[in-house]
């Protein structure tokens, strides 16, 4: 599941980037394009040999967690703990850092707490991905509804890729594989 903001003027804003990451993995799986169901854009592909659901909540970030109720109330069979990882942008983490966590707090960020609060549970994997801090003067909110600057763009291709990359070992190996792999200053470097 990516967290994001559903209207075009969103889409390349750095609040979005859970959205761009998902949208990437579901690019390199060739999933089918999304249907609206479940308050979000859904699609199922096989990945590794097992269906595997892209979600992006179209409630705007805040209200993520509605879209994630209405869908595990449609999809029973999923353990939030052991089969869903949340795809987010974080403040406290430099620009393109990757940090995968099988649990924990929202850590400020309102779409996770939002989710947190429709589980009733923190126990759900996820993977930050570094979005910087604002520079001095610059507020939250204008930050994280900006664009990544023209030199920063080229950087975050890159990093998107690589967060694809540590989905797919999440997938492929499990949370704890990925975290030892993928939780490196550097995620390029955790891919070679």
């Amino acid at each position: 599941m990516g967290l994001g903001n559903p209207e075009p003027h969103h889409s390349p804003t750095r609040h979005n980037v859970g959205f761009r990451i998902a949208r990437a993995f579901a690019s390199r799986h060739r999933f089918p394009d999304p249907e609206q169901r479940h308050l979000a854009e859904y699609a199922v592909g096989r990945v590794f040999g097992r269906d595997t659901a892209i979600l992006l909540p179209l409630t705007f970030m805040n209200r993520s967690g509605e879209a994630v109720s209405d869908a595990l109330a449609a999809l029973p069979e999923v353990d939030p703990k052991l089969g869903m990882l949340v795809v987010f942008d974080d403040l406290d983490l430099p620009i393109g850092r990757i940090r995968l966590r099988a649990r924990g707090s929202a850590g400020g960020q309102r779409g996770v707490q939002s989710i947190i609060d429709a589980l009733g549970s923190e126990d759900f994997a996820r993977l930050r991905f570094g979005i910087g801090r604002p520079p001095e003067g610059q507020s939250v909110g204008s930050h994280v509804l900006e664009p990544f600057d023209a030199a920063e763009s080229e950087q975050i291709a890159i990093r998107i890729e690589q967060a694809v990359d540590a989905i797919d070992a999440v997938l492929e190996h499990g949370i704890s594989v990925a975290m030892d792999r993928f939780n490196r200053p550097d995620p390029v470097a955790a891919s070679g």
